[in-house]
């Protein structure tokens, strides 16, 4: 069974995993060790048209993105925005009995708020499952406070005053996430050492006349892809170890590369631009002398 399973609403996904129906239909607190997806396959696929917030233990499968020693066991917590492609593969030989929570908020609860415009300028909502916030004992209790918080709200008779004390929670819980995905940064800080060298030799060994040539400029999904990890994550990476975000590298390697070039060769700046990738070469000089204060020909000048 290779079906990819399309969930619209909240009910939709409550029936799937055979639950009952949701207390409130854009918003709902699941205790995950009720969930039964009704599948006998080992691979489970689902698009989801809502967000979703996991607080899971003992989960007996190896997601899409493999599996990694991490330093805290108690619980993970990880985020989905709408429209992501999700992939579980069930391992039946872990006999073990997943617990935890999921929090499933649709678009339309945030309408008309703030949280509406600022929840996908969290970076975590687009993280692989493997990099997950892995959390303490002590920061589970934190999270786990600020959902039944959620929960209670929601099962209690609606007024006017409901909507924002529920968004209120929420905001908190992703104002904590923010902080536990700091540490964690910070706990794992040899690991991430390593990500951030094993990205900058990728980055050097794209930037040769044969590479060039054969794949053009390297982009930050392409880099990511190669890594194995997500897009936001390289930069939330790169971000908390080199105070620049990934596409602040790459233009640095342009620049680089181009100087080079620029000093080595009688190549035009027209040929060096193309070269690079940029389809005119006045958008290639623009780039340059807003990060060298010269222009290419400035630059060269200087040389002769």
């Amino acid at each position: 069974m290779n079906d990819t399973f399309h969930f619209h609403s909240l009910s939709e996904f409550h029936t799937f995993c055979g639950l009952p129906k949701p207390e409130h239909p854009l918003i709902s607190l699941i205790d995950y060790s009720k969930v039964n997806y009704p599948v006998n396959d080992s691979a489970l696929k689902w698009i989801q048209k809502f967000y979703s917030i996991g607080l899971k233990r003992n989960v007996n499968a190896r997601f899409n993105y493999g599996q990694q020693h991490y330093d805290f066991d108690s619980g993970l917590l990880c985020f989905c925005s709408p429209d992501q492609f999700l992939k579980i593969e069930i391992n039946p030989e872990v006999n073990v009995e997943p617990t935890g929570w999921l929090l499933l908020i649709h678009p339309d609860f945030l309408w008309n708020t703030e949280l509406a415009a600022k929840i996908n300028s969290y970076d975590f909502f687009q993280y692989a499952v493997n990099e997950a916030l892995f959390l303490s004992d002590r920061e589970e209790v934190v999270i786990v406070n600020i959902l039944e918080s959620i929960a209670q709200e929601y099962q209690s008779p609606i007024d006017r005053f409901s909507q924002d004390l529920i968004i209120k929670q929420i905001e908190r819980l992703l104002i904590y996430a923010e902080r536990f995905y700091q540490r964690q940064f910070t706990t794992r800080k040899k690991s991430n050492q390593e990500l951030v060298t094993r990205f900058e030799q990728i980055l050097f060994q794209h930037f040769t006349q044969e590479n060039l040539n054969k794949n053009g400029m390297p982009t930050v999904s392409g880099i990511a892809s190669k890594m194995n990890i997500s897009a936001n994550y390289l930069g939330s990476l790169l971000r908390i170890y080199t105070q620049q975000n990934t596409q602040q590298h790459i233009q640095k390697r342009v620049i680089d590369y181009a100087k080079m070039r620029l000093s080595t060769t009688t190549l035009s700046v027209s040929e060096i631009a193309y070269e690079l990738g940029f389809e005119h070469p006045q958008s290639f000089n623009k780039v340059f002398k807003s990060k060298t204060n010269q222009s290419p020909l400035e630059f060269r000048a200087g040389f002769n």
